[in-house]
């Protein structure tokens, strides 16, 4: 457990409003505990998808005493406190929230998500109003029928393996 990822660690730490997504986020974005520890509350709200609420949290946590002497303890101990800075390639899906629905055939479900995340996208379960794209496979149904009827974005398993070839360019 000493070699998990800084996301997994900040996690376990139990920040306030920092969920496993957040701390995710917050691990690719810092790369190690002390860029994070010394992030001002401008640096965190700029981040898409933390919110002042969280960066609030977090300010604070790093403020506190007994935080610090437990990081220094776990550093002490040989915990991984880095994790690789996420690469995103700037492309349409850029701080986009997309839906994967139906059945897509040239990529599984987890590489479509994998792929989406690495072109910047966020990537929801369900549709709303903040779902900026569905994408469907064969098969789509009730999110399909539900983006149309909120007049979402949808884009067909061909022309998103386009779009990301066009990303790779």
């Amino acid at each position: 457990s000493k070699k998990q990822p800084l996301g997994v660690i900040l996690y376990g730490l139990g920040i306030r409003q920092v969920g496993k997504k957040a701390a995710m986020i917050l691990a690719e974005q810092f790369g190690d505990i002390d860029t994070l520890m010394h992030a001002s509350m401008d640096d965190l709200v700029t981040i898409h998808d933390i919110g002042l609420i969280t960066a609030q949290s977090v300010v604070a946590f790093f403020k506190e005493e007994k935080n610090l002497h437990l990081i220094e303890v776990l550093k002490q101990a040989g915990c991984n406190f880095t994790q690789e800075k996420k690469k995103v390639v700037q492309s349409r899906f850029t701080n986009k929230t997309c839906v994967l629905t139906g059945t897509l055939e040239h990529y599984t479900r987890n590489e479509a998500k994998a792929i989406l995340e690495s072109l910047g996208a966020n990537v929801s379960g369900s549709v709303s109003k903040k779902t900026d794209y569905v994408i469907y496979g064969t098969a789509a149904g009730s999110k399909l029928t539900k983006a149309q009827s909120l007049g979402v974005m949808t884009m067909s398993e061909e022309e998103f393996v386009q779009e990301v070839e066009n990303a790779k360019e």
